[in-house]
């Protein structure tokens, strides 16, 4: 049983309460986020656009994703005392996907069953906390807009949660194993691990997949970026990291927007969203080499980003991981995130090579760096840069300089990142001698 397919159970007992919840409430006030509100009350007051209310007993540890609108509350499928919320959002499904996956096991949910993606959703998750076992549905839809007559891209999300006593097997799409729970050794195995079944294994890597996104593998647009970086955006794709908003079904579109744009600057927003994307699809096999998300319920460490940013979890993510400058690290001149500017190069030098290296930067002065590179230009570079740009030459052939500019003795720095030079970038994570490319992370997925 999928849990896209949820009506109501007429009979149930949860029915007279769910027509209570769903009475129009006359003080509700439209703000642009759920996740991160106090209480059920204060969530309720935040759904944008929309009378439908959440139910009183919504539990309040299974994470909503920010920007996201309820559409409906009903009883859950052939369960009497479960419930089903479904929602939507403007966002690709395989960034969703990995906010809850994350969110999850951050707070202590034990992830029992994760179906991959496949033609017709992006994922199902299974998870179970206390006496409360929740399944999360993840999947592309269209949808008409009425004002234009016009198909809409969005990603559907489906949140069932109902209580443990008395539950039966979980069921999905994927075919039964008899108590259906993976255990650790099992592909489908998430975790947490108990403390017995750490210790057991902590020699051996988590077996959880990522897999290709199958709509996602042809870039429209592909043929006006220049015949050097075409591969690596196109060995990205597979691997969805730019999501489905780049299908090669819409690339006969008269909106840009539904292209690549390949030549246009990329703005640091995007940039962090695709780095945070290509990493853990990279190390899908390594929780240890992931990038957690933050919770909303974090202090901002930047005035422009706040909770409410339907990317605050990833940004601030980032700044709390020490991956980019922030007054957590010490750089108290970095207050502002300044989401939509256009990314430099030397800005993506800086959040890169801590992720190659996972190492603190050598030190470096501008003769270091003049000697190692040759940059005619090296004394307009930011000084914070420098150890960056000497731990990037010592990649060799791996350098993301080299991947994305080329031979040069300019470096640039403050020159506009494309998006076609940022893909190159996020093409391989790690050292000459120790690393994983795009390639290789997408046989691993096939495995």
């Amino acid at each position: 049983m999928t849990i896209a397919s949820l009506t109501a159970c007429t009979n149930s007992s949860i029915g007279k309460n769910l027509e209570q919840s769903l009475a129009p409430d006359p003080q509700l006030k439209n703000n642009s986020t759920v996740f991160g509100a106090k209480n059920v009350s204060d969530r309720q007051n935040q759904l944008t656009e929309s009378t439908i209310k959440l139910p009183a007993d919504f539990p309040q540890s299974i994470p909503l994703y920010s920007n996201a609108k309820l559409q409906e509350v009903t009883p859950a499928k052939d369960r009497d005392n479960g419930v089903s919320t479904r929602w939507f959002s403007s966002d690709p499904s395989n960034i969703i996907a990995s906010f809850y996956s994350q969110q999850l096991q951050k707070n202590n949910w034990e992830i029992v069953k994760q179906q991959q993606p496949r033609e017709n959703f992006h994922s199902i998750l299974s998870a179970r906390r206390n006496d409360i076992q929740v399944n999360i549905s993840i999947q592309p839809q269209k949808v008409t807009n009425a004002a234009i007559n016009q198909p809409k891209n969005v990603t559907e999300i489906l949140i069932e949660y109902l209580p443990i006593k008395g539950l039966g097997t979980i069921t999905t799409n994927s075919p039964s194993n008899g108590n259906n729970i993976p255990q650790p050794g099992e592909s489908e195995f998430i975790g947490p691990l108990s403390q017995k079944q750490s210790t057991k294994e902590s020699t051996k890597q988590t077996n959880s997949k990522i897999t290709p996104n199958n709509q996602s593998q042809t870039i429209g647009d592909v043929n006006k970026v220049p015949k050097q970086l075409r591969q690596y955006i196109q060995d990205l794709a597979v691997l969805g990291i730019f999501g489905e908003e780049y299908n090669n079904s819409k690339s006969n579109s008269s909106n840009n927007g539904n292209l690549f744009q390949p030549n246009q600057s990329i703005t640091r927003r995007e940039y962090a969203l695709w780095l945070v994307a290509a990493n853990n699809a990279m190390y899908a096999n390594r929780r240890d080499k992931q990038v957690y998300f933050a919770s909303v319920s974090d202090r901002p460490v930047f005035k422009d980003v706040s909770p409410q940013d339907p990317n605050f979890p990833t940004i601030q993510g980032l700044a709390e991981a020490g991956l980019i400058p922030s007054s957590l690290s010490g750089d108290n001149s970095a207050l502002l995130f300044l989401p939509d500017e256009p990314l430099t190069r030397e800005q993506l030098l800086l959040w890169k090579i801590r992720l190659d290296t996972r190492q603190a930067l050598p030190k470096a002065n501008i003769n270091a760096v003049q000697q190692a590179w040759g940059f005619q230009d090296v004394g307009k570079i930011e000084p914070k840069v420098l150890g960056a740009l000497l731990a990037d030459h010592q990649n060799g052939e791996k350098s993301n300089v080299r991947r994305a500019f080329g031979y040069t003795t300019l470096f640039q720095p403050k020159k506009p990142v494309t998006r076609a030079e940022a893909a190159a970038t996020l093409w391989y994570f790690g050292t000459e001698g120790d690393g994983i490319s795009a390639v290789d992370a997408a046989k691993l997925s096939n495995k």
